[in-house]
């Protein structure tokens, strides 16, 4: 999957599958972005996968239905990723969950619609995915207005979901039928 698109202040994003290649890039900017935002799941030094099972697990994403992994890119640095996880049984093979992390330099710029709106593309396109699920803290609201502006819904809010130092955060429920 290749796509260019033109931001709001002129730049151009370029959104590609991820592959075994990228993982060096992939583990540099997860470490990134956790220490950014607390509206991940993870923080600063909770992501523990080597250079090795990245590089394998994002060249196992290539050859599977329900499951793919983009990069958003800005004159060739890592700027965006948005991943989908589909289920692995066939009666959950219909759905997945999505997560997506934007440089926070460049929050604003319309980066995580267009990742979001390319995975849903992605979704379409095949004959796997009907639903596409995502979890959200309710305190976020960007990201809760961007998610309902492009069709999502609320299915149920998890009370106490994320749990950051001895504070409690609930996340909705929030899916989308493709």
């Amino acid at each position: 999957m290749l796509s260019e698109r033109l931001l709001k202040d002129g730049r151009t994003l370029c959104i590609r599958n991820a592959m075994g290649q990228d993982a060096e890039a992939v583990l540099a900017f997860v470490h990134r972005v956790a220490s950014e935002s607390d509206f991940l799941t993870f923080g600063p030094g909770e992501f523990e996968l080597t250079l090795a099972q990245e590089r394998a697990f994002l060249d196992s994403l290539l050859v599977r239905s329900n499951e793919v992994y983009l990069l958003g890119l800005i004159d060739s640095e890592l700027v965006a990723t948005i991943s989908f996880a589909g289920g692995s049984r066939p009666r959950v093979r219909h759905l997945g969950e999505f997560g997506m992390s934007v440089r926070q330099q460049d929050w604003g710029c319309g980066i995580g619609r267009m990742m979001l709106e390319t995975l849903i593309a992605w979704a379409r396109s095949g004959d796997v995915v009907k639903k596409i699920n995502l979890r959200v803290r309710t305190d976020n609201a960007r990201a809760i207005a961007l998610y309902e502006s492009l069709g999502f819904s609320r299915e149920c809010t998890l009370r106490g979901a994320i749990r950051i130092h001895e504070t409690y955060f609930d996340n909705h429920l929030m899916t989308l039928w493709v």
